[in-house]
């Protein structure tokens, strides 16, 4: 049965600092593009990713405890 989890307003507002998301946006723009990205950039951009999924679900399960 799938699990409900209930998402803060607070949150449905979250936005990557300006830095962080002009960066992302840049190797996700590349890829679309068919670029292939560099080891070094496509790791950039998992650990980007990898970061603030968590710090975000961090957000959501300290407010649900």
């Amino acid at each position: 049965m799938p699990e409900i989890v209930e998402i803060p307003i607070e949150l449905t507002h979250f936005q990557l600092p300006q830095a962080v998301q002009a960066r992302l946006q840049f190797l996700l723009d590349r890829q679309d593009e068919g670029n292939t990205l560099s080891l070094k950039q496509n790791d950039r951009k998992q650990k980007d990713l990898w970061n603030w999924q968590n710090f975000y679900l961090c957000c959501v399960c300290d407010r649900q405890e």
